[in-house]
């Protein structure tokens, strides 16, 4: 082969990696590139924090008519994040994961607020499991005992899980790149990776979120993104 050719060969394949290393960056389960505001979504919710080290963000969310317009339906509002902030989330560090990621369900010590979305109501014998040896990590699972690791107990957790939706952070289940990952209700410090915000705002939120809007949470650094 000549050395002209071999040489385009090398540039295509030094791009081609960058391209995938640039992508991986957002993290499992994360939209690199959302494109347009909201995507195919009917519900976003922004949160953004001025620094990857800071550990309270604004949070804003969106409802887009049926026009194709957006209007905001909650905030802006302050929101605690994760105590080692904002950027590549993993079992080491207690910091909330960037990108873009689907709400899938959600839950509570208390009854379902009135919130569309998938709701169950925890008892002593609901996990999460977040042990990345488990079959089941990054999953709720039922049963008397902890799954192990660093699972945590839905309902023993106290007050902070009286409302939450999961964050679909992580939905291929890569051991240690992180799990359990909500939006909660504020005990007003940093969190171990997840965003929470005040319990009224909090029901506020679960009201208004639908699975048929396709929700999606935005996190990450520097401008919030607007339509």
């Amino acid at each position: 082969m000549r050395r002209t050719q071999m040489r385009r060969l090398w540039s295509l394949s030094l791009l081609t990696a960058l391209l995938c290393l640039l992508a991986g960056l957002a993290g499992p389960g994360a939209s690199a590139d959302p494109g347009p505001f909201g995507g195919d979504s009917g519900q976003v919710i922004t949160v953004f924090a001025p620094s990857p080290s800071a550990t309270s963000a604004t949070l804003t969310a969106w409802d887009r008519s049926a026009d194709g317009s957006w209007r905001v339906v909650a905030g802006p509002m302050a929101a605690d994040v994760g105590s080692d902030g904002i950027g590549q989330a993993s079992e080491a560090a207690s910091r909330t994961p960037a990108g873009t990621f689907p709400l899938t369900v959600a839950f509570g010590r208390l009854t379902n607020p009135g919130t569309a979305m998938p709701y169950f109501r925890t008892d002593s014998q609901d996990w999460w499991d977040e042990n990345p040896l488990s079959p089941t990590y990054n999953t709720h699972v039922r049963g008397p005992v902890s799954p192990g690791g660093n699972s945590e107990n839905l309902y023993e957790s106290g007050s902070v899980y009286d409302y939450a939706v999961n964050i679909g952070y992580n939905l291929a289940r890569v051991p240690g790149a992180g799990s359990g990952i909500f939006l909660h209700v504020s005990a007003g410090t940093p969190t171990a990776g997840c965003v929470s915000v005040p319990e009224n705002s909090m029901q506020q939120i679960l009201r208004w979120l639908d699975p048929a809007g396709r929700p999606v949470i935005d996190i990450g650094v520097g401008t919030a993104p607007t339509p």
